[in-house]
């Protein structure tokens, strides 16, 4: 027994509409949301992830490069300070005074 009001068909064509639009205003809100904070984080200059990779391995190779070239450095320098406890010539007197 149901009867055909055509007021409440209507009414739930009208709510189904309003629904629509309320999901479509979410989703447009949601992408215009992203949308700005991708703007504010790229206005901040954050480091891409293979960049920062890049400079890490490039800080490693430097780092161990130094370490190379201290332990030569100190090499050299022990080889310098062997060489200065050695008796040093004495200078040859000069001839005519």
């Amino acid at each position: 027994m149901q009867t055909e009001n055509r007021i409440f068909d209507d009414l739930v064509k009208m709510m189904n509409g309003a629904a629509g639009t309320f999901a479509g205003m979410t989703r447009e809100a949601q992408a215009g949301f992203q949308e700005r904070v991708k703007e504010w984080i790229g206005g901040m200059d954050f480091v891409a992830r293979d960049e920062f990779e890049a400079v890490k391995a490039m800080a490693a190779a430097a780092r161990d490069e130094n370490e190379a070239l201290k332990a030569r450095l100190d090499a050299l320098e022990a080889g310098g300070a062997k060489a200065s406890t050695a008796k040093p010539k004495a200078p040859k007197a000069a001839k005519g005074a």
